[in-house]
């Protein structure tokens, strides 16, 4: 017997079309200075992307600044050729990260499961200090908006763990 999720599947979009935004006040003040910088997380967000078939149309980076990280977000839910959009890094207990804040109050639901997941995973990985994640996915005007832990391997355990889930939810919100 086929079930819903099955016809939701059936009918997803194949390519998805993706925003990168790394927040990071050690690298945007590396980038403003025209000193050079490294961002492996983006890079591996980027190379996972495109493996499962998909395209990264934006790639890049913020401070970790409240309307910095909200004004960005703001211009990109207003692009019509974006549906997912991520943003890397800030998402800590840290007195200046400020990704959650800045993006949380602005989403009409969140997916409360992907959270509960990614720390599930990370905690086989690296135990009790999972709890120290704030990963959140939400949505707003038919778009994804994941907010991710800024270490190479929070980018890769997310990213290959629910990538392949992102059309699903497209095409329920877009439905």
């Amino acid at each position: 017997m086929k079930r819903p999720y099955h016809e939701h599947r059936k009918h997803a979009p194949r390519k998805l079309a993706f925003a990168l935004i790394t927040v990071s006040s050690s690298r945007y003040a590396a980038k403003t200075s025209g000193k050079p910088y490294s961002d492996e997380s983006q890079e591996i967000g980027f190379n996972l992307i495109r493996e499962a078939g998909h395209e990264v149309r934006l790639r890049d980076l913020v401070d970790d600044d409240l309307d910095m990280i909200r004004g960005r977000l703001l211009e990109l839910l207003e692009n019509p050729e974006v549906d997912v959009i991520i943003f890397i890094g800030g998402t800590g207990f840290s007195k200046d990260d400020k990704t959650i804040e800045a993006v949380k109050p602005l989403l009409e639901k969140v997916v409360e499961g992907f959270g509960e997941l990614f720390r599930w995973l990370s905690f086989q990985e690296i135990g009790a200090a999972a709890i120290l994640s704030r990963a959140l996915m939400g949505v707003v005007k038919d778009k994804v908006v994941i907010c991710l832990p800024g270490s190479p391997h929070a980018v890769d355990l997310a990213l290959r763990n629910f990538l392949s889930e992102l059309p699903h939810l497209i095409y329920i919100l877009r439905s």
